[in-house]
């Protein structure tokens, strides 16, 4: 299976959209995103990061009639049953929807006193087509997760998310919100999900 000539980006989010944009730039000649298409984020109601992924990408292929690419990704804690996990966005949200990433993080940093403070942050990635059957054959899909350490206080420039509390195993000490854009996208999770889905796209 080669990859599509044109493809959707399910995501408002103006970093995680810079980054898609790199990984896909050798791949796909012409992208478009969600913000380009004024497209509402559909509800997350999935149990998993693939099935939240799998909502999105569907919502976006089915609402424009191409291919649509969606991520979705989040800290999993084992100390915390796994959490926030599927919930990361959550943690932060605010009574108005808008997101506070320092009150989850101080929340998580409590929440983990006395614990391991091993973590691992995870991405799924979906491409669906437009017109499938099922969700099993219109859709590919691929995970990867970047194992680290959660750090206290927070470290390095980017403050979004929990980047600047994750230390990732091969990031020579430093937090994801540390290093630059190019350095962190050469071995975080996303890049590593997306080294996977080009294995099965090929393997198709």
């Amino acid at each position: 299976m080669r990859w599509p000539d044109r493809l959707l980006l399910m995501t408002h989010n103006a970093g995680k959209l810079r980054e898609l944009r790199v990984l896909l730039g050798d791949f796909v000649p012409l992208l478009e995103s969600a913000g380009d298409r004024a497209l509402p984020e559909p509800v997350e109601d999935g149990f998993t990061f693939i099935e939240n992924a799998t909502i999105k990408a569907r919502a976006g292929a089915e609402a424009t009639g191409m291919p649509a690419l969606a991520d979705d990704s989040g800290v999993v804690i084992p100390a915390l049953d796994g959490a926030p996990g599927i919930f990361t966005a959550r943690w932060a949200e605010r009574p108005d929807g808008t997101r506070d990433w320092s009150k989850a993080r101080r929340s998580v940093h409590e929440a983990l006193k006395g614990k391991d403070h091993r973590a691992a942050f995870v991405c799924a990635l979906v491409i669906a087509w437009p017109g499938g059957s099922s969700m099993s054959s219109s859709t590919v899909s691929a995970e990867g997760v970047a194992p680290g350490t959660l750090v206290w206080p927070p470290r390095g420039a980017r403050a979004y998310g929990f980047m600047p509390c994750f230390a990732p195993d091969d990031g020579g000490g430093k937090t994801y919100a540390e290093m630059a854009e190019a350095e962190q996208a050469k071995i975080d999770h996303r890049a590593r999900a997306f080294s996977r889905l080009r294995e099965v796209l090929r393997a198709r």
